[in-house]
């Protein structure tokens, strides 16, 4: 019984990466992917040399030869709302002068079966066509043993200035943050970077710092001796909803005044080759301070097309807080969630804090949080949150909520007899999830990739605490299951994303900072 042929995907998820130079060899393989994706027989016509014959893959030990003809037919219009689904992606495509050859993997769950079809082309005239497609078949692992995901990690590209975070133009071309370095664009096929030009002037650069004269309390003793590396830089970068037309991207860094005072600066520019223009500044966190630490600057545009930006409270021991701690007074940017309109202006309807709190807060009593992530279910933003001595949470975004910080903590303080008073009445909002011990969780991501279907809807966080890589299970909003992967190759990670095709990277948080691929070894 021949079975290579499906005739619905409802979820479709196919994706070619192209280059200039052979662009029309995209065409028919498109039409192609399109037409057994959609059941449109006339892409599928259009996409080989009538007459064309193709090598089917048959379930007995014999060949199938069909005419193109033969095949479009069976991609009938009136069929489709039917059952199985069909996920294609090109693999590999190897052109030679007027002559191609490409690799698509097809996976049909329903026939349990991943297919590999090889297509032949030729430029005839102007044109491009398939004049050849053989298939043959694997089954698809169904028993538990042979399902569990076995992931490895592949090192893509390396000596980076620790990279803060990421955002991907298409599959093979990314902007990198470099947290001590600058803006720098990859292609990550060629391996390619260019450096973006045009940065901001004001950006505060990370130090040294010898605690050895600094009294306690001010700076935290080193694991290292008595100098230590304080954050700075820059920070998140976010591509606008609509980056293929207007090129605009949106960047938070440490921004400094000419006190050598620094805050959570966001601006708005156009990438145009391969430079910043048309800066301008979103949003300010000041109050201006000393201490190059917990700035937050996380940053995610969300389902409602609004920037939600979060800043950390800026004091490493809590005996530096004000009788009103930082991040539960209202009149002060340090320790909330702000919410602002793409161009900088306030939303009508962010939630209503008082006449003297300050413009765009959305949430507060955040301690340091530098990761959001919206879950693809259902549209809701979650947030990681750095405690102190334990007390690293996973937290769901709500307008109006108070998440504690520093009322309310899963861990300890690091002033062991800081006891803050607070006003009866304040209600505050419990984590989704904490840690017994201390992640640091950083720039975190709901999977919905295909090479670890079994991770479907899992959340994604990366740590910089002992270089921690977690995968937890969620059922609504409760988190049922944690793994931690890599437990034997602990590195420290400063994000986690998803490719435009689903695959999964994190940036390592290193002088040699790396961007890894993190694979299937399985696949």
């Amino acid at each position: 019984m021949l079975r290579i042929f499906v005739l619905l995907l409802i979820i479709p998820c196919y994706s070619i990466a192209q280059d200039d130079k052979n662009e029309g060899v995209y065409q028919p393989i498109n039409d192609f992917i399109e037409g057994t994706t959609y059941n449109y027989p006339e892409k599928i016509l259009n996409a080989f040399l009538p007459g064309t014959n193709m090598f089917l893959y048959n379930d007995a030990d014999t060949l199938m030869v069909y005419s193109v003809e033969k095949y479009a037919s069976l991609y009938n219009n009136g069929r489709r709302g039917q059952q199985n689904q069909r996920f294609s992606t090109l693999i590999s495509l190897d052109v030679v002068e007027n002559v191609a050859y490409a690799k698509l993997e097809v996976d049909i769950p329903s026939f349990s079966r991943r297919y590999y079809d090889l297509l032949l082309l030729k430029k005839i005239g102007t044109d491009w066509k398939i004049v050849s497609k053989c298939t043959d078949a694997i089954p698809i692992p169904k028993t538990p043993q042979e399902a569990k995901p076995h992931p490895v990690k592949e090192v893509i590209l390396e000596g980076l200035k620790k990279p803060w975070s990421m955002a991907f133009i298409n599959e093979n071309e990314i902007i990198i943050v470099e947290k001590d370095g600058g803006l720098i664009k990859s292609n990550l096929q060629s391996g390619e970077r260019i450096a973006i030009r045009g940065l901001p002037t004001d950006i505060a650069q990370a130090v040294m710092i010898d605690t050895s004269k600094h009294v306690w309390g001010t700076f935290p003793p080193s694991a290292h001796g008595t100098s230590q590396t304080y954050n700075a830089g820059l920070f998140q970068i976010l591509l606008d909803p609509d980056f293929e037309n207007n090129q605009f991207i949106y960047l938070s860094y440490a921004a400094e005044n000419s006190q050598r005072a620094s805050a959570v600066k966001v601006i708005k520019a156009r990438l145009n080759d391969d430079q910043l223009s048309n800066m301008t500044t979103l949003f300010e966190g000041g109050v201006y301070s000393h201490g190059l630490f917990h700035y937050g600057g996380g940053m995610i545009i969300g389902p409602d097309e609004k920037l939600y930006i979060t800043l950390g409270e800026r004091n490493l021991f809590e005996q530096n807080n004000p009788p009103l701690p930082l991040s539960q007074d209202l009149k002060d940017k340090r320790g909330k969630v702000i919410r602002i309109n793409l161009d900088g202006t306030i939303p009508s309807d962010n939630p209503d804090f008082g006449p003297n709190a300050i413009k765009g807060l959305f949430a507060l009593g955040i301690r340091a949080s530098q990761g959001l992530a919206v879950q693809p279910e259902t549209g809701e933003i979650w947030f990681s949150e750095h405690g102190t001595l334990q007390g690293d949470e996973i937290n769901k975004l709500k307008a109006g909520a108070n998440y504690g910080w520093p009322y309310k903590t899963s861990g300890r303080y690091r002033t062991a007899d800081y006891a803050p008073e607070f006003s009866e009445g304040l209600t505050f909002e419990d984590p989704v999830h904490f840690w017994d011990q201390t992640v640091a969780p950083t720039g975190l991501t709901f999977y919905k990739g295909r090479e670890f279907p079994q991770w479907k809807g899992n959340l994604i966080v990366p740590g910089l605490s002992k270089g921690s890589l977690w995968r937890l299970e969620l059922d609504n909003d409760k988190v049922v299951a944690a793994e931690e992967l890599f437990i034997n190759d602990r590195v420290r990670l400063r994000k986690a994303i998803l490719s435009p095709r689903g695959y999964l990277y994190v940036l390592t948080d290193e002088e040699n900072g790396k961007l890894i691929k993190v694979k299937n070894s399985t696949n």
